[in-house]
C-alpha cells in the first residue's frame, strides 16, 4: 500500500461517511490474521501502518524473562538489553519480522476489509434514514415481481410490498410511480429490509397531509380512518377553529384536493366525516350518504342503534353491510341499523318522539344546501342495487 491508498480513505471517509481511522484499525487486525495464516507464526504480533505514506511493517512482541522456554514469544534479559540495556524482566520488546512479500497479501487483505467495512456503513446508513420514516409515506418506481412481492425501488434501497398489502383492484407494472406506506423497517444478516403497503389506513391519513395545506399545518387534524382498501374509506376531520370548515378542507376547490387522491387510490370511494362530540351528529354523519331518524345511545357497551327510513335501509347497511361496517370503525361505536317500520313495530322507534330529537344527518329535504362538498359526496354514492329509484334519491338530494 502507498499514499494513494491513504488518500484514497480518505475520499471514502467523505464520501461514505467512514472515518479512515476506523477502517485502518480494522485494516491492522486483519493483517495480523493474515500474517499468522500465510507465515504459520504462532507469536504476538503488531501490524503498524504509516498514516503519511502507506507503509506496512510487522513487529513481533516477546516477553522478557530470566528463561527461555518458547522463543516465538519470550527473550531473555540477557539478549533484551543487548538491543536496549534498559529493558527489565516481564518488559515487551518488539522486533521487526516484515516479510518481503507481505505487501501482496497486505493488499488483498485491506480490499476485502474496505469492501465489507463500506458495506457494512452503507446499510447503517440507509437503516438510520429509514428507521425514522416508518409510518411515512414514499414514492417508488415498481421494479419487478414474484409470487410473493412487488419490490420498489425508494432510491437507496428496494422495498417490498407483500400481497396482504397490495390493493386488490390495483395492477403493478415494471417503471410504475405510486406512493406507498411504510409499515416496518428491519436489520437483517442482509442489510436493512424495508416493508411497505398500498392497503394501510395510514397511506390515507398521509396522503391527505399531503395534499391538504390546513391538515399539515394542524388547522385541521384527521381523528380517525376506516378503510376498505380499494373499494371505500372514510374519514373523520375536525378543526379547533369554528370558522374553518374541516370537510371542506379536504375537498378542496369543485373537489380537486380529494379527488387527486382518490386517482392515487385507483378511484376508492373516499367519504369525508365531520367529528362530533355528539354521538347522534358524529353517527349519523358516519352513515353517510344514508340519512338518519334517530340514534339510540347505550353507553355502557358503546353501542347504538340506529333508526333510518325504510327506503334509505339498504343505502345505511351498504354493499355487503360496508357502509355500516366502515362507520363502525370510524366512531369506534358498535351500529345495529333498523328501518323506520321495524323499529315502529317493535316499539323502538316513535316518530313523534325520537330520542334524540330531529337533528343532524336527518332525513328532510336538503334542497337549499348546494355546496360544492355535497355535489362531490353525491357523485361518489355507490347506489345498491336493491334501492328501488335511484332518480327519485337524486330529486330528493
Amino acid at each position: 500500500m502507498n499514499s494513494d491508498f491513504m488518500d484514497a480513505l480518505t475520499t471514502l471517509e467523505t464520501d461514505k461517511g467512514i472515518e479512515k481511522e476506523v477502517i485502518i484499525e480494522a485494516i491492522e487486525a486483519a493483517l495480523i490474521s493474515a500474517y499468522k495464516r500465510n507465515f504459520n507464526q504462532a507469536q504476538n504480533v503488531r501490524i503498524d501502518i504509516n498514516r503519511e505514506d502507506g507503509s506496512i511493517r510487522v513487529f513481533a512482541q516477546k516477553e522478557v524473562v530470566e528463561e527461555v522456554f518458547d522463543p516465538r514469544l519470550e527473550i531473555s534479559l540477557e539478549e533484551a538489553r543487548t538491543l536496549d540495556i534498559n529493558y527489565e524482566l516481564d518488559d515487551v520488546v518488539e522486533l521487526e519480522v516484515t516479510p518481503k512479500d507481505f505487501g501482496r497479501i497486505a493488499a488483498q487483505t485491506a480490499k476485502q476489509v474496505v469492501t465489507q467495512r463500506v458495506r457494512e456503513a452503507e446499510r447503517g446508513i440507509i437503516y438510520s434514514d429509514f428507521i425514522d420514516r416508518e409510518e411515512d409515506i414514499m414514492t417508488g418506481i415498481v421494479q419487478r415481481q414474484d409470487n410473493r412481492f412487488i419490490y420498489v425501488d425508494l432510491g437507496k434501497v428496494e422495498a417490498l410490498l407483500p400481497q396482504g398489502e397490495q390493493m386488490p383492484n390495483e395492477a403493478y407494472n415494471h417503471n410504475d410511480r405510486l406512493k406507498v406506506y411504510i409499515t416496518k423497517v428491519e436489520k437483517t444478516t442482509k442489510g436493512p429490509q424495508i416493508l411497505i403497503s398500498r392497503s394501510h389506513p395510514g397511506l390515507l391519513k398521509r396522503l391527505f397531509e399531503l395534499e391538504v395545506p390546513e391538515i399539515h399545518d394542524g388547522t385541521v387534524e384527521v381523528l380517525s380512518v376506516a378503510r376498505e382498501a380499494g373499494d371505500r374509506s372514510k374519514i373523520s376531520v375536525y378543526a379547533e377553529d369554528p370558522e374553518v370548515d374541516p370537510v371542506g378542507s379536504c375537498v378542496g376547490p369543485k373537489g380537486q384536493r380529494v379527488q387527486t387522491i382518490v386517482n392515487e387510490l385507483k378511484g376508492e370511494k373516499i367519504d369525508i366525516v365531520p367529528f362530533s362530540e355528539d354521538v347522534f351528529e358524529y353517527v349519523s354523519n358516519a352513515l353517510s350518504p344514508s340519512k338518519v331518524l334517530d340514534v339510540q345511545v347505550n353507553e355502557e357497551d358503546k353501542s347504538t342503534l340506529v333508526i333510518v327510513p325504510d327506503y334509505q335501509l339498504s343505502l345505511a347497511i351498504g354493499k355487503r353491510g360496508q357502509n355500516a361496517r366502515l362507520a363502525a370503525k370510524l366512531t369506534g361505536w358498535k351500529i345495529d341499523i333498523k328501518s323506520e317500520s321495524e323499529a315502529e313495530e317493535s316499539g323502538l322507534y316513535d316518530p313523534e318522539n325520537p330520542s334524540y330529537g330531529a337533528r343532524g344527518n336527518i332525513a328532510e329535504d336538503d334542497t337549499d344546501d348546494d355546496s360544492e362538498e355535497d355535489l362531490f359526496e353525491l357523485d361518489d354514492v355507490d347506489f345498491e342495487e336493491d334501492v328501488e329509484d335511484e332518480e327519485e334519491y337524486l330529486e330528493e338530494e
